[in-house]
C-alpha cells in the first residue's frame, strides 16, 4: 500500500494528526545521516488513512457461502452417480403361498377369499353352543330383523336403528330344564362399528334399577368394555309363581355381539354359571 509523506511546510498540521500504531506507516530508513533525517521526518509527520475493513468482511462471508454451496452440490452429484445400496435379504426367502388355480364348478366366494375368510362369515348358526345334557332345546336358527326388533320396547325405532347401523343377521338358540331357561343370540353387523355401538348401548342401561340394578362384573380375561355379566339385584315375584331372577351377558368379538339371557325360576343365579356360559360361546367364535 502506498503512503504519502508530509512535506516540511505542512509539519505543523501533521503534528496535530492522531498517532497510529499501524506498521504500514513506518518506512525502513536507508543507511547514512540523510536517511536518518528523512526517516525522522516521515515518522513524525506521516499521516496515513485507516484501512477499510467492511468490504473485506463481506468478501470473506460471500466466499464462505459459495464454498458451502459448492460443497453441497458436489456431494449431491457424487451421491447421484453412485449405485444404490442393496437392501438386506428377507428372513424367509421363499414364502409359502397357495398357487393360483383356474376357476371351476367348485369355485365359491369362500375359496376365492380363502386368506381373508373368517369362520363368522360362514353359517353363523353353526357357531352357537349346544344345549347342556338334560336340557331341552327349544329352537335354533336364524331370526329375521322384524322379529328381532319386536323384542325391544320401541320396535319401530329399533328397526330403523339396526338398518342404519349395518345389521347383517342374527342366529339364536334356546334351551330349558325344570329350573333354567337360556337364550343365546349371535348378532352380526357389517363391520366393527355397528357391533361396538350395539354392545355399548345395551350395556349402558343395565345398571339402572329397572334392569339389573347394579354394575355387574367383568368376564375374566376380557376387558370390561368388551365383556360384562349382570345378575339382577331383584327378583320378579308374582302370586302363585316361583320367584324369577334374570341375568345377562354381553360380549363383543369383532363384528359379532354375544347376547345371553339367563332365567332361573328359583330366584338364585350364580355369576360363575353365566360367566362360564359366555366363555364357552366365545371359544366357539
Amino acid at each position: 500500500m502506498e503512503h504519502e509523506q508530509t512535506i516540511p511546510e505542512q509539519r505543523k498540521e501533521a503534528e496535530n494528526a492522531p498517532e497510529t500504531d499501524t506498521p504500514d506507516q513506518l518506512s525502513t530508513p536507508a543507511a547514512g545521516p540523510e536517511a536518518d533525517v528523512d526517516a525522522t521526518t516521515a515518522g513524525a509527520a506521516g499521516a496515513v488513512p485507516r484501512r477499510r475493513r467492511g468490504r473485506t468482511t463481506l468478501l470473506i462471508a460471500g466466499a464462505a457461502v459459495l464454498g458451502v454451496l459448492a460443497g453441497a452440490v458436489t456431494g449431491y452429484a457424487v451421491q447421484y452417480h453412485r449405485e444404490p445400496t442393496a437392501l438386506p435379504p428377507l428372513a424367509q426367502q421363499k414364502l409359502v403361498t397357495p398357487k393360483a388355480l383356474a376357476p371351476d364348478d367348485a369355485t365359491t366366494n369362500k375359496t376365492i377369499n380363502a386368506n381373508r375368510w373368517h369362520k363368522t362369515d360362514d353359517d353363523l348358526s353353526k357357531l352357537l353352543i349346544e344345549a347342556p345334557s338334560g336340557a331341552k332345546a327349544v329352537g335354533a336358527g336364524y331370526d329375521t330383523l322384524d322379529s328381532f326388533s319386536t323384542t325391544f320396547e320401541r320396535p319401530d325405532g329399533a328397526l330403523r336403528g339396526f338398518a342404519n347401523d349395518g345389521f347383517r343377521r342374527i342366529a339364536t338358540t334356546m334351551w330349558q330344564d325344570d329350573r333354567v331357561l337360556v337364550e343365546v343370540r349371535l348378532i352380526q353387523f357389517d363391520d366393527f362399528s355397528g357391533a361396538d355401538d350395539y354392545q355399548k348401548e345395551q350395556a349402558g342401561y343395565m345398571p339402572e334399577k329397572k334392569f339389573a340394578g347394579n354394575d355387574g362384573v367383568a368376564i375374566p380375561g376380557i376387558s370390561a368394555d368388551l365383556g360384562h355379566v349382570w345378575v339382577n339385584s331383584e327378583t320378579h315375584e308374582k302370586p302363585g309363581y316361583y320367584p324369577v331372577r334374570e341375568a345377562r351377558a354381553l360380549v363383543r368379538r369383532g363384528d359379532v355381539v354375544v347376547d345371553i339371557f339367563y332365567y332361573d325360576n328359583r330366584g338364585k343365579i350364580a355369576e360363575g354359571d353365566v360367566i362360564d356360559l359366555a366363555k364357552r360361546q366365545l371359544e366357539r367364535l
